[in-house]
């Protein structure tokens, strides 16, 4: 199937959200859309998946001009759109969460679960997958996840797919899994739309790219022609940094020490200490327990055995009220779930924290509130039409900024970053790198978990590197590679171990 978009325009009251953007794609490709957060992407593909209407412009397939009025028309088309959330029901089995609202009856109107099985189990077979149709998708992993939205597609016919920020969640065995289903697939002439701000990613499974700023096209061609500095230039229209960050600062006092830190089947035996001014890195594989060390800290993850401390004194975390009231603050990797309350204004989101120091009788003194948000947000240079907007009219850089003016609207002494870029585009990351060392700078103690080695290269003075629950090594400065960072991260051990067992 050969898709051609022409001029499509779309604009919501005075803010022209697209202006005359062609987009093509054929049959046994993989283009990837690119652009900041708020350039027009997700508008563009709703267009295409009947969400919304273009004001103006034309959608061909095969050359014949079609006209989708609601998703079902897309759909039909044969066009299927899997977005970033996943639509999938846990407690049901894979062949189950294939054919909700479609299922196969036989006999007396009861659902016919082995025709439903054998489908199912076809299009496995033709995406070279093994996976039994039975498996309750509570027990699947991420990647299979991804791959039973992208079997359903093949099962409604779908000769294009769009695939938004599919790796966001996955780990890089997880990641390589999709992306062999998804070479099977262009070989048998399936198309696919790729939004993903993982440019290494793009450049290893794209055939071309389309990249959108401010609602323009501003760059198209083949992958195999550009760079990932290219296209990052192309994202945000200035050149990005790629530079190590790391300044020389003036360290203060020691903020927080974990001595021995334990909790069985999740971490053992934990001890670090970070200080102020000081940018300290968490980094392995997914599954190596800094999450779950870090919400131990916190407060959120129940009993722990060992001592932490806070400024020089003991204390024990029971609760996050608890840990905010200490002074420790932090940013979880799931934005979407822990880290907003969707039903809430930016206003809210941005300020909840800080609600019962600015309250006084139990009423909340809301011209304090909305000052000292107004000057994150200044800071934080976050983009939004009103702060009385729903937290969900934001893009997802513009969300996670509002959760971080959330925490420094707090003033904690130790403010913790779990995955602080996931899902965020490149200039938002950069706007993001610049707050954590401005933080440091004026001598805040922060703590960075990431997955991305290069994330912990660029802004940490030193990186504790952990392996199934345990330290497995500690780098500084120059000695943060990563090569060195992936040899601990997969239980290699530190140089000066392997010269005291030689």
């Amino acid at each position: 199937m050969t898709l051609e978009m022409r001029n499509i325009t779309k604009s919501f009251g005075a803010n022209d959200v697209l202006k005359d953007i062609d987009f093509s794609l054929s049959g046994g490709e993989i283009c990837a859309l690119l652009g900041e957060n708020g350039a027009g992407k997700s508008t563009l593909m709703n267009i295409l998946g009947g969400v919304l209407p273009a004001d103006r412009g034309t959608i061909s397939l095969d050359g014949r001009q079609v006209e989708f009025r609601v998703p079902g028309d897309s759909l039909s088309a044969g066009i299927a759109f899997i977005h970033q959330e996943l639509n999938l029901v846990n407690d049901l089995a894979v062949f189950e969460n294939m054919f909700i609202g479609r299922e196969l009856k036989g006999k007396f109107g009861l659902l016919d679960a082995k025709a439903m099985c054998a489908k199912c189990q076809a299009v496995f077979e033709r995406m070279g997958v093994d996976l039994d149709p039975r498996t309750m998708v509570r027990d699947l992993d991420a990647s299979y996840k991804q791959i039973v939205e992208i079997a359903r597609a093949l099962l409604m016919e779908a000769s294009i797919i769009i695939m938004d920020e599919p790796t966001t969640s996955l780990t890089e065995p997880e990641i390589q899994r999709v992306f062999a289903m998804m070479r099977t697939l262009r070989e048998q002439g399936v198309a696919m739309v790729f939004i993903s701000h993982k440019l290494g990613e793009v450049m290893e499974i794209c055939d071309r790219y389309t990249v959108l700023r401010d609602g323009v096209m501003v760059a198209a061609g083949k992958v195999s022609e550009t760079n990932t500095d290219e296209l990052a230039r192309y994202m945000v229209g200035h050149e990005v940094r790629t530079e190590s960050l790391r300044k020389e600062r003036t360290l203060g006092e020691e903020v927080l020490r974990v001595e021995d830190l334990s909790q069985p089947g999740r971490f053992s035996h934990i001890s670090f200490s970070v200080r102020a001014g000081e940018i300290l890195g968490f980094t392995g594989l997914l599954g190596d327990g800094r999450s779950e060390l870090f919400q131990a800290v916190f407060g959120s993850a129940g009993k722990y055995q060992g001592q932490i401390y806070l400024m020089g004194q003991p204390v024990t975390v029971r609760s996050t009220q608890q840990a905010v009231d200490l002074g420790i603050g932090y940013v979880p990797r799931d934005r979407k779930e822990n880290g907003i309350i969707k039903d809430m204004s930016i206003l809210e989101n941005g300020s909840i924290v800080t609600w019962p120091k600015n309250a006084k009788a139990g009423w909340i003194s809301w011209p304090k509130v909305r000052q000292a948000f107004q000057r994150e947000v200044a800071g934080l240079k976050i983009k939004m039409d009103g702060e009385e907007r729903l937290i969900g009219s934001l893009s997802g850089g513009n969300q996670q900024k509002v959760v971080l003016a959330k925490w420094l609207n707090a003033g904690p002494k130790v403010l913790i970053f779990d995955n602080p870029t996931q899902g965020v585009d490149v200039g938002a990351k950069e706007d993001i790198y610049d707050t954590i060392l401005d933080l440091a700078h004026q001598g805040m103690a922060v703590v960075v978990l990431s997955s991305e080695a290069q994330e912990i290269i660029r802004i940490c003075d030193r990186a504790v590197v952990m392996y199934h629950g345990s330290v497995q090594g500690e780098l500084r400065g120059d000695e943060m590679t990563d090569q060195e960072i992936m040899r601990l991260a997969t239980g290699g051990e530190t140089v000066e171990r392997v010269a005291v067992s030689g």
